[in-house]
């Protein structure tokens, strides 16, 4: 099932998503997306919504320097247990809203990301057991103020601006994570190509080492890395992250004014 969030003349809902293309139509979910969804009876044509980002997360966790060509590109070593830092709700966007960069910021990144989301309370969960408490996976965008990044030691400012954190397009709630492929273009052009199965640490792993430290909630989102090939956007360009099984999440960046 793909679960998502959209704006309609009616307000705002949860809905799952079905069909493709033209035919593809959004049917509403009465309350919220966890557990057995239950639907209210009214559907639009998914041409006649705006899409929204799929998920409002009470955090987001995300996971640096997962993949070891990043590490690499970096000028690290790569680690041997997960690096955690959280992203701030405020800088969670949808689809096609403009990624704003920050005037204080002379370089600011792109960074394509399998995202999961959580899907009940939990806390020390296992790995094996990971897959009870996720309720699916979405794309995302780490957006990173990179020259910030370098010279504060530690990442919150650069990663938390408002607009840093684009997710979507929706939830697909069946995907198996072990070995798809991401793809980041820049205007069209090709800058990160991977597949999951490179990561250094998986998403039972992730959400184990996680769980440990803090309790999860439902909607929590996971982001699990990102590949070699980060690179800067500037004012005028569009960034688009696919990942295979789910879809492509795709923003235009801006500079604020």
């Amino acid at each position: 099932m793909r679960l998502g969030r959209i704006a309609s003349p009616d307000g705002v809902a949860f809905v799952s998503v079905e069909g493709e293309g033209s035919d593809a139509v959004v049917k509403e979910i009465a309350e919220h997306p966890f557990g057995t969804p239950t639907f209210t009876g009214r559907s639009w044509k998914l041409a006649d919504v705006r899409v929204l980002a799929p998920i409002l997360a009470s955090k987001v966790i995300c996971v640096g320097k997962n993949y070891a060509a990043h590490a690499a590109e970096m000028g690290g070593e790569a680690p041997e247990d997960p690096v955690i830092f959280i992203k701030p709700n405020t800088s969670i966007i949808g689809p096609e809203v403009p990624i704003v960069r920050p005037p204080s910021s002379e370089r600011v990144d792109y960074e394509g990301e399998l995202a999961v989301v959580i899907g009940r309370p939990c806390k020390d969960v296992k790995a094996a057991q990971a897959k009870d408490v996720i309720l699916g996976y979405t794309v995302a965008n780490d957006v990173t103020a990179r020259d910030q990044q370098k010279i504060d030691g530690q990442w919150t400012r650069a990663k938390g601006y408002d607009t840093f954190c684009p997710l979507g397009p929706w939830i697909e709630t069946t995907l198996d994570p072990s070995d798809v492929e991401l793809v980041t273009e820049l205007d069209g052009e090709v800058k990160q190509r991977t597949r999951t199965s490179l990561m250094l640490h998986d998403v039972g792993e992730i959400v184990e080492w996680i769980s440990r430290v803090m309790t999860l909630l439902p909607g929590d989102v996971i982001l699990t890395g990102t590949p070699e090939g980060v690179g800067p956007m500037v004012a005028g360009q569009r960034v688009s992250v696919t990942v295979e099984g789910i879809g492509t999440l795709s923003n235009p960046v801006v500079d604020k004014q």
